[in-house]
């Protein structure tokens, strides 16, 4: 691990700066809008004072994003939302460049928390979350943070859901921006890129032909939409399950069956989960599943799954 006692960061390897800074130059060749108001905002520097810090990806993409918070004049620090993502290049390369990250790939829970804590060091104006655990932090063990804080955003249709019950009890304490009700969010990342992403990782981890294969699909929201558009285009059997009736006759004016998961669990070869809800599929699905089934969850948490059904 690579750390540093004049700098703010841990990373895992700061020598892959260099190949982290290709990978961010290809992100930033391929994401023209963002570049576009890279360059207006690092003249104007609208975002001069601020301190941000962000609990996001630690990704390619995500980089880009950073580096123009950082142009238009904040002070940033970040964190990745999700160890299993985090690209150790982009971390290091993000560190050479002088950001407070403190970011690496398998980190334990106890790491996980550990680097939230240190980018809230630097006592933030405005946080940017992907799934709430930020700003969960803040509320259960930085509330003298606070006062300090004007506001922030949340991406994803499950962090949302949290903060909305937080809000609705009462105990949500400053402004959260819902990213995820945005048009350009769950109309075409939720759709076309969640639907892409998800079977590519699918097809990454398995192999597996989904041609001629029957993909349940749990939730027909927009993410579980792209899954089924996506599976459809590839020549599988697609299935969903839905329990909001609406959503049930949209996937059956499609051409999909619509089914309960205890219907389908027995007639699947690969499931997706998709709904940013609890225990959608439990022991009974497991043991009524074939032998083989590719299971898996493209929700921002693994909740929808039963890890303990499943293990036992």
């Amino acid at each position: 691990m690579t750390t540093a006692t004049d700098t703010n960061y841990k990373v895992a390897d700061l020598s892959l700066a260099a190949e982290g800074r290709l990978l961010i130059d290809w992100a930033e060749s391929r994401m023209p809008v963002l570049m576009k108001l890279r360059e207006k905002f690092e003249k104007t520097k609208p975002l001069a004072g601020q301190r941000i810090t962000g609990c996001l990806h630690v990704t390619k993409e995500t980089a880009v994003l950073i580096r123009t918070l950082k142009a238009a004049g904040a002070q940033v620090a970040w964190s990745g939302c999700n160890p299993l993502s985090t690209h150790d290049a982009v971390a290091a390369a993000l560190a050479e460049e002088g950001i407070g990250i403190y970011a690496w790939y398998g980190q334990s829970t106890e790491d996980f928390y550990w680097s939230i804590d240190r980018t809230l060091d630097q006592k933030p104006t405005l946080t940017l979350d992907d799934g709430a655990d930020l700003i969960f932090r803040v509320h259960s063990a930085h509330p003298d943070l606070f006062d300090g804080i004007i506001g922030g955003s949340e991406e994803t249709t499950t962090g949302v859901h949290r903060l909305r019950a937080m809000a609705e009890d009462g105990k949500l304490e400053y402004p959260v921006i819902a990213v995820n009700d945005a048009e350009t969010k769950w109309d075409f990342d939720n759709v076309y890129g969640t639907g892409q992403s998800t079977l590519d990782g699918i097809l990454r981890a398995t192999s597996v032909l989904l041609a001629g294969k029957n993909l349940v699909v749990a939730g027909y929201g927009h993410c579980g939409k792209g899954c089924a558009m996506r599976a459809k285009g590839m020549g599988a059997n697609v299935i969903a399950t839905e329990i909001k009736p609406t959503a049930a006759l949209k996937a059956t004016l499609e051409g999909i069956r619509v089914l309960t998961m205890d219907e389908a669990a027995a007639q699947g070869d690969v499931f997706i989960t998709a709904t940013g809800m609890k225990d959608v599929l439990v022991k009974r699905h497991f043991e009524s599943m074939k032998d083989g089934a590719v299971v898996c969850n493209t929700g921002h948490y693994d909740c929808e799954i039963n890890i303990e059904d499943l293990k036992s």
